[in-house]
């Protein structure tokens, strides 16, 4: 396929999944026009700034924008002009006060980028939606566009993992084509010939199904992760350990041991808020007992948080009020910064409101925290927040964390207890250096 027949592609929301997607894609050849609204955000990617913490990701921007493939704008003429295909990769979050999915920047990029759509095009939604949501967006596309029929909508769901997303970008393991025509895949396949060519498995299909693929994979993952920490607390009570229950679990091959990982549980800006939403709109559309389950994933979820807590107060005799306490993260994972649903954080700001004197240390994720949480104290490293500590609470899994030595971290701390809210230490390497090690679900 020659340079010149390769199809311009716009990629509209520049927030994570937009950036990542408009830099993996001009590096692979494509040139790219990346928009948002938001000027600061524009201004940070043209000056060569990644808004946001993903390995990889800065030295690939560099190069794009070096080659000349990679521009953004905040003008959607512009971008309008610009592409063939047209990916909209904006947010979806929670609805305030509600479990559903806020599809207003959806609809308000649809309604923005249509007018200007005088010619054959194809728009392809990214973003997390309920399903449904495509069949409306493709009649509004068709009213408001110029070009009317000859606009046409696919969906292309993102499969992200935070910490590994160019290379998710670059190799996934599966490519989702929802289309209602040929023409529509052949232009996706278009868009990504070079990931095709690797062989990459493709399912290709009708826009529900495509809409509903991620929201279902999200959920499966998370049942996975509720349904060990159920088995946690199942443990707790009986005396049994979770970790070898897991580990004998996952020799099983229909199983498996991936996100088995008993602990804290999940966070961050999909999980949590997707099996929400996908829970409200099978309510919505008559089907909500098929997913009724999702409330208790849920539910065993939030618990993590408080049983965490609980932990912590046994260690210190019951008493939380006035007690120096080292919370080693704020991510709600590692490899990333993005603290939102942060189980880290909310467990750092539960013990604070009870009257704990809380310091808080993350490689990555310390900025956001501080915006979001000032009242927190924050330190400059895993040393620092715990000099004088009364206990240690590790509570985001960072490489950093794990390699701490127990002799190293004794030296500074006023008593040596720690509890692993992620399973991440060695218990009989913590124990044998003199420390009272705690974690869920262990004897």
């Amino acid at each position: 396929m020659g340079e010149a027949v390769l199809p311009r592609l716009t990629v509209i929301g520049t927030g994570y999944l937009g950036a990542t997607h408009a830099v993996c894609m001009a590096s692979l050849g494509y040139d790219v026009v990346g928009l948002d609204v938001d000027e600061r955000k524009i201004k940070k990617l043209q000056s060569g700034e990644v808004p946001f913490f993903e390995p990889g990701l800065p030295e690939l921007l560099a190069k794009t924008m070096e080659s000349g493939r990679l521009r953004f704008t905040t003008s959607v003429e512009e971008a309008a002009a610009h592409g063939d295909i047209h990916f909209v990769c904006v947010g979806t979050p929670q609805q305030p006060g509600s479990d559903a999915c806020d599809l207003s920047y959806v609809d308000a990029t649809i309604r923005g980028l249509a007018p200007h759509l005088t010619r054959r095009c194809l728009v392809v939604g990214k973003s997390t939606v309920p399903v449904g949501t495509a069949a409306r967006l493709a009649e509004l596309l068709r009213e408001l566009s110029p070009a009317g029929d000859e606009v046409e909508l696919a969906w292309n769901p993102e499969f992200l993992r935070e910490g590994f997303a160019v290379d998710d970008t670059l190799r996934p393991d599966r490519l989702v084509f929802g289309v209602a025509s040929e023409w529509a895949r052949e232009q996706l396949a278009a868009a990504f010939q070079p990931i095709l060519e690797l062989g990459t498995p493709t399912v290709v299909t009708d826009l529900p199904t495509a809409e509903l693929v991620k929201v279902a994979a999200n959920s499966f993952l998370a049942t996975k992760i509720s349904y060990i920490n159920a088995m946690a607390e199942i443990c707790e009570a009986t005396g049994a350990d979770v970790r070898d229950l897991a580990k004998a679990l996952a020799y099983d091959d229909r199983i498996g041991g991936r996100f088995l990982q008993p602990g804290l549980g999940f966070g961050g800006g999909c999980l949590p808020k997707d099996i929400r939403a996908f829970a409200h709109r099978a309510e919505e559309i008559g089907v909500g007992q098929a997913v009724s389950f999702l409330r208790e994933v849920d539910a065993i979820n939030r618990r993590r948080r408080s049983r965490t807590i609980d932990l912590v107060r046994e260690l210190l005799g019951g008493q939380l009020d006035g007690k120096r306490v080292a919370c080693l993260g704020a991510a709600f994972k590692p490899n990333s910064d993005d603290i939102r649903d942060a189980p880290a954080l909310d467990v750092a700001r539960t013990m604070h409101g009870l009257g704990a004197n809380v310091r808080v240390y993350d490689p990555a994720a310390l900025d956001n925290a501080r915006r979001a949480y000032p009242e927190l104290r924050y330190g400059t490293s895993a040393m620092d927040v715990a000099q004088d500590a009364d206990v240690v609470v590790l509570l985001t899994e960072w490489a950093e964390f794990r390699e701490i030595q127990p002799s190293a971290l004794a030296q500074v701390v006023k008593h040596t207890r720690i509890v692993d809210g992620r399973h991440a230490l060695d218990a009989e390497e913590w124990r044998a250096a003199g420390w009272e090690y705690r974690a869920l679900g262990c004897p």
